[in-house]
């Protein structure tokens, strides 16, 4: 199996999210962030790393997930990459 990245819009993710594989991921990035989302069977991890700083985050679904980009996107400024 071969590893094929593809860019998103922001109105896709949440369906991503939902239907989103354990051996898959997300990465959004910025100039000077980037946000990795994976699925583990009973949670989501959101892993942000910001210049050597990892903070891993865990929510229990996509809607507390999504919840959270958009409270961290206000403060790191649109790290969405269309």
């Amino acid at each position: 199996m071969t590893y094929q990245e593809r860019e998103i819009s922001k109105n896709q993710l949440e369906k991503l999210l939902q239907t989103l594989d354990l051996d898959e991921g997300i990465r959004i990035e910025n100039r000077t962030n980037i946000i990795f989302i994976n699925r583990s069977a009973k949670r989501y991890c959101v892993n942000i790393s910001s210049q050597s700083n990892e903070e891993f985050f865990y929510h229990n679904n996509v809607k507390e997930v999504l919840d959270f980009l958009n409270e961290k996107t206000d403060q790191m400024s649109k790290i969405f990459s269309y």
